[in-house]
Parts: structure tokens; sequence; C-alpha cells
């Protein structure tokens, strides 16, 4: 085998077949959709779950739980990774625990959390603290900055409702 012949044959762009075109071509007359049959019929689409006419496995298996499409996504540091990834005096935002991969994925609230020690001073912005990350945080001299976290339905009825009553009560 020569040097030049290693990629003979091989195309980028591989060209499209065309089937139901003649015999010739190799795909013709039943156009790979091989003889009689439900299958063969012009279309045709059956069920992705289709097992053949037995109860596919998706309706066999019982239903558990449910997705709660209001839930909001919470996404969690703990204080000893904010002592491991951070210097003395850091200011601890969301966009720099991006950043440092902490908390990278999507999510709605930022919550610290206590586990591991925290011997540094630090400025730490979260939607949620733990009571012992509180804790951790002010003992080792550093400061805690509540941010708004998103608003969930259940409290954007109870506000509406507070309102109304406000608007009675005038």
């Amino acid at each position: 085998m020569n040097l030049n012949d290693v990629h003979r044959g091989i195309t980028k762009f591989k060209k499209r077949s065309r089937i139901g075109r003649g015999t010739g071509s190799g795909h013709g007359k039943t156009a790979g959709r091989g003889h009689k049959g439900q299958k063969s019929n012009h279309g045709y689409s059956a069920l992705s779950v289709f097992q053949g006419g037995t109860t596919p496995l998706v309706r066999r298996i019982p239903k558990r739980g449910f997705n709660n499409k209001f839930a909001l996504n919470v996404a969690v540091v703990n204080v000893g990774d904010l002592d491991s990834a951070f210097n003395a005096g850091d200011e601890v935002t969301l966009e720099v625990l991006r950043e440092k991969d902490l908390a990278k994925s999507r999510y709605d609230i930022l919550k610290i959390l206590g586990d591991g020690e925290l011997t540094k001073k630090l400025k730490v912005c979260g939607h949620r603290f733990s009571t012992s990350a509180r804790e951790k945080i002010e003992k080792a001299g550093g400061e805690v900055v509540v941010l708004a976290g998103k608003i969930t339905v259940e409290s954007k009825k109870k506000l509406a409702k507070d309102e109304k009553k406000k608007l009675a009560k005038t």
C-alpha cells in the first residue's frame, strides 16, 4: 500500500442515497422496505414504544412520584470548598464561583452549607445560608451577604393576597 492510497475512496461529504430510483441503484422497486406488510405502506409510522401488540414496557411499569415544575433548582457549595478555593479577604460572588467551577451548573438559588472548616476572612454572597455556615463565616471574621432569590409561585400568590387584604382595609 502506498501513502496516496490511504484516503482513496473516502469523501468528506457523502452523496445522499436516492431510494426508489430504479433497480440499477440497488435501492429501487421496494425502496428498501421489503415485500408486503404494514411497514411497506406509504405513510406508515410506528410509535417508538410499539412492541408488536404487547403492552409496551413504558405502560407496564408503574408511575412513581411527580416532577414539580415550580421547584427552584438549588446549587450547593460547602464552606470547606470556599476555604480551599479562595484567599483571605476575597469576595465570593456567583460569577467568581462559576469561574472557579464550584457552582457551574444552571441554578435558581445558591445555598452555602457548613461542611468543612473556614480559616480565612471572606465576604460571601449567596441566596441562602445554613446556620452552621453563617456561624463559621462570621467566626472567621467574614461577612454574609444575602442576595434576593427567585420568587416562587407560592410566594407571588401570597404577596398578591396580602396586597388585596391591605386594599380591602383602606
